[in-house]
């Protein structure tokens, strides 16, 4: 018989406040077409894509991400002396260690909160959101504070015509505490290495001096939004599944803002009804990553196209390639 006393956490977890930080800088299709024989027409056509935010010198993955989770902690009207943990997301913090997490968490405040990095691409912002849950539940931390951020500019070829208009900076985070009734749904999440290829780092770190070319992200569009599309729907309606409900019982669909014809073609194989709101944050954020879907579900319950209360379908999908879907309920 065991020894170990069993843990003692809250039965249920939720997302209780959001916040977000886009960098002051707004940048045009017009840009981006300085560099790349396009149009502004073809952009938006493939993508959606009107503006991006693209970050200055002060704006570090580190400064936008105590700026985003400042307004997170205030909306979920708790301190961030309460935060038991600090998870952050991203590919974009140049630095192998220490993690960028723990300087956040000493910057805003928390009493030593547990603070660690993830590295889960686009489908970063679910896999921190699910380890809050099982925190909280496990009882190991009382509040959570999820971090998605990228500095993306950074790894941005202005030369590629596939990629130069796709990505944006930002940062979104979300603080996760008890609930005494399910607040977010079980994850369903996984990973297909066998397609790693399809988007990827130009050039290893290693490799850097002798190419001369500071490495980018690069990916096989057509392949990635042929998987995106029909792969991820499936995923999506797993989610559903896995949360007992149908898309008629959803307000809201808050896909990783990847591509506008991606999410189109979701909400079209998902049959989502007229009456779910569809978030298309992709259009003046571009692809922010790990930060696309909280900054995404920022702006819906900002500008009152979501209100507290509604029940939100959430799915990241990108380089690994990795997923993860879960249903939640927004704070």
């Amino acid at each position: 018989m065991s020894k170990i006393k069993p843990s003692k956490g809250a039965p249920y977890a939720r997302i209780l406040g959001v916040g977000g930080y886009r960098p002051t800088r707004v940048v045009p299709n017009e840009v981006i077409l300085e560099t790349i024989d396009s149009s502004d027409e073809w952009i938006r056509s493939r993508s959606g894509i009107q503006t991006r935010h693209w970050a200055n010198e002060e704006e570090t993955v580190a400064a936008m991400s105590i700026e985003a989770s400042g307004k997170a902690i205030a909306d979920a009207g708790i301190s961030a002396e309460q935060i038991g943990g600090v998870i952050v997301s991203t590919v974009s913090h140049f630095k192998q260690t220490p993690a960028v997490a723990t300087e956040i968490a000493d910057k805003l405040g928390t009493d030593k909160a547990a603070a660690f990095d993830i590295s889960a691409g686009c489908a970063g912002f679910g896999y921190g959101l699910t380890l809050a849950k099982g925190m909280i539940v496990e009882g190991s931390a009382e509040y959570v504070l999820v971090i998605g951020v990228e500095r993306l500019s950074d790894l941005t070829d202005l030369e590629d015509r596939a990629t130069a208009f796709l990505f944006g900076d930002g940062a979104g985070a979300v603080v996760v505490g008890p609930a005494t009734e399910p607040g977010i749904g079980p994850t369903v999440w996984g990973s297909e290495g066998d397609k790693s290829e399809t988007i990827k780092q130009t050039v290893p770190w290693t490799e850097y001096d002798s190419t001369g070319k500071f490495p980018a992200i690069t990916q096989e569009g057509q392949a990635v939004f042929r998987w995106a599309v029909f792969e991820m729907a499936k995923v999506a309606q797993q989610a559903l599944d896995a949360a007992g409900i149908t898309p008629n019982d959803l307000d809201v669909f808050i896909p990783h803002q990847a591509n506008e014809r991606i999410i189109d073609s979701m909400v079209k194989t998902l049959k989502l009804p007229e009456h779910v709101t569809v978030a298309r944050d992709v259009r003046t954020t571009g692809n922010t990553s790990a930060a696309s879907i909280p900054l995404a579900m920022e702006r819906l319950l900002a500008t009152g196209e979501a209100k507290s209360g509604d029940t939100a379908l959430v799915i990241g999908f990108g380089a690994g390639l990795v997923y993860a879907a879960t249903v939640v309920t927004l704070p």
